[in-house]
């Protein structure tokens, strides 16, 4: 067998409860369900209190003195300590995303002004458009006068003969 020197954990031995503690742990949630808040109230101090032994180093952590310059302990902020109003610093990626709208209206503005390279293309293409424009009803007109003159023309020769 290649497990023979393994052993699994079915061969552990059993732990069986107390009778006796059993029946204390009964007694105490019949105790805490007939009594309601009052119990409640002194069971949440207690559990602060053993909530600060925890906060002191459970273990190996409290006999070993850890001097790790990178290891930052959460502080817990009260709410009355906490500033609302103080500015906050913003974070690379918020920066950048501010930055970017300020120079995007910057380029809007300067745009609808006509100082960037964009603007003085399109106004250039604008102006060649409005004279071809311009052109082509003048050359509309012209053929509309002489159509004009031939259809007179026209008639009066078809009532001369």
């Amino acid at each position: 067998n290649c497990l023979a020197g393994k052993k699994g954990h079915k061969g552990r031995g059993k732990q069986f409860s107390n009778p006796e503690e059993i029946d204390r742990q009964m007694r105490a949630q019949r105790e805490m369900e007939e009594n309601g808040g009052a119990e409640k109230g002194s069971s949440s101090e207690s559990e602060e209190e053993s909530s600060s032994d925890d906060e002191k180093r459970s273990g190996v952590e409290g006999l070993i003195e850890i001097e790790n310059p990178n290891r930052v302990s959460q502080k817990n902020k009260k709410v009355a300590e906490v500033d609302v109003s103080a500015p906050r610093e913003l974070s690379r990626r918020e920066r950048e995303e501010i930055e970017k709208q300020k120079s995007k209206e910057r380029y809007m503005k300067l745009h609808l002004e006509g100082k960037t390279e964009q603007a003085r293309a399109d106004l250039a293409r604008l102006a060649i458009i409005k004279k071809q424009r311009e052109e082509a009803a003048k050359k509309r007109d012209e053929l509309r006068k002489g159509k004009k003159i031939v259809r007179c023309a026209t008639k009066n020769i078809h009532i001369l003969s």
